[in-house]
């Protein structure tokens, strides 16, 4: 029987349990993995929290992204064989499915490739980081050469991910870390310039380092009376995209900002888009082509076994990380 994660009760990490269960066969539209590794995401800590998007129903599995290889497939699925090496794209429910454990059963829909160079830890890593920064910087934002995006949060997976692909367009990504304990580490993974918020003034340290212009771009997860000074933050005609509520707070909008700078706010998930049959094949090619020829390539900062799940949630949760925690299977 295979081990699988579950909780019973929303609370801290100690609520995951780790159990045995029977080997489940995956329905119709439906293929199961054979899982090596689990990537974490603050989802899944809000998830088991009772603070996402959705609650979850007892006993819930959790878990949004992983990397395997597919040892059994329900019917009416067509392109994915037995064996093929894969991961997972968030693009389903929690409730209804979660891939925390040694197998997992998914939607079709939810499998994509990675490239062979990348190893199951790394192939684990991609999706959700890479995926929520091209909808926002590149779909949205449509973030360019010489343009300056502001990435708070910027030590998170998704930070680093957001800074790499930045680079990758030619513009400069200003990193915003909460103290200046991670700017060595943020340098190293591409920003080029790294503010800690709780030290500096924000609004004042990126006017300087835009020649008095502002952010055109700024890519937040933490909400709440933040944004307030990160539209001080933006420049003329300015695009804040909050795709997170960190803060847990009540989110004011900055309205007199707003009216002086023709500034836009802007809610954002990666779900709008993850089942879009247009969108989500560009963005996976994009995605796909670039960690293929090294451009992009995922920062993991810590691995740990399956086992130690209470101490990997943990972990995620005391903000240490630059870039991705995962979780081996085997």
């Amino acid at each position: 029987m295979p081990r699988v994660v579950r909780i019973h009760e929303t609370g801290p990490a100690e609520v995951l349990r780790i159990e045995d269960l029977p080997q489940q066969q995956p329905q119709r539209k439906e293929v199961r993995l054979k899982l090596d590794a689990i990537g974490l995401n603050r989802a899944e800590i809000m998830f088991r929290t009772g603070t996402y998007l959705e609650a979850p129903a007892f006993p819930a599995r959790l878990g949004l992204e992983a990397a395997g290889v597919v040892d059994a497939i329900g019917p009416d699925v067509a392109g994915i064989n037995l064996g093929d090496r894969v991961a997972t794209v968030p693009s389903f429910s929690m409730s209804s499915h979660g891939v925390y454990g040694e197998a997992a059963i998914v939607p079709a829909h939810a499998i994509a490739r990675y490239p062979n160079r990348l190893s199951p830890v790394e192939g684990a890593s991609i999706w959700t980081q890479y995926l929520t920064v091209w909808g926002a910087l590149l779909h949205h934002g449509q973030l360019g050469a010489g343009q300056t995006v502001l990435i708070t949060a910027a030590s998170s997976s998704v930070g680093v991910a957001a800074i790499q692909l930045a680079n990758l367009m030619g513009a400069r990504p200003i990193a915003v870390t909460r103290t200046s304990a991670k700017r060595k580490a943020l340098l190293d993974s591409g920003a080029f310039q790294v503010i800690a918020s709780s030290e500096e003034d924000l609004s004042a340290t990126v006017h300087q380092y835009t020649n008095g212009k502002g952010a055109d771009l700024i890519f937040d997860p933490v909400a709440g009376h933040m944004i307030e000074r990160l539209a001080e933050c933006a420049s003329q005609n300015g695009l804040i995209v909050e795709y997170g509520w960190l803060s847990g707070e009540l989110t004011p909008f900055p309205l007199f900002p707003a009216f002086q700078k023709a500034l836009t706010v802007r809610g954002y998930t990666l779900y709008e888009f993850v089942s879009d049959p247009v969108l989500r094949p560009k963005a996976e090619r994009f995605i796909y082509e670039h960690l293929e020829q090294g451009n992009l390539n995922p920062r993991i900062d810590r691995t740990f076994p399956l086992q130690r799940i209470v101490e990997a949630h943990r972990y995620l949760e005391s903000n240490q990380h630059v870039g991705k925690v995962v979780v081996t299977v085997r």
